[in-house]
């Protein structure tokens, strides 16, 4: 799975879409609900230094395979919506990429 650049993709995806639901499903509520406000500042810290190796897999993948708009855009789009990797991830799967 890691030796092409969608199976890179695809892990870095899981990875920041992971990172993402933790901050959103549990750091705030612990910060919010419980009065810790280090969970944001740990999980939200990872979850930056995530989302920043996700965008440059985007341009490596893009590079690599010479992926249309349409992908990259989607790509960049799934990272702002919990689940939404997943959901991308299926979808390159159904497209054989």
């Amino acid at each position: 799975m890691l030796q092409s650049p969608i199976g890179r993709f695809r892990l870095m995806g899981f990875i920041e879409g992971a990172s993402l639901l933790i901050l959103l499903f549990i750091a705030m509520p612990l910060k919010h609900l419980a009065g810790i406000p280090m969970a944001v500042t740990i999980v939200g810290s990872l979850h930056g230094f995530f989302f920043i190796t996700y965008l440059l897999i985007i341009a490596y993948t893009t590079y690599k395979i010479r992926w249309s708009f349409a992908w990259v855009f989607s790509a960049v789009a799934v990272a702002f919506i919990p689940f939404g990797n997943m959901i991308l991830d299926a979808r390159l799967k159904k497209a054989n990429l």
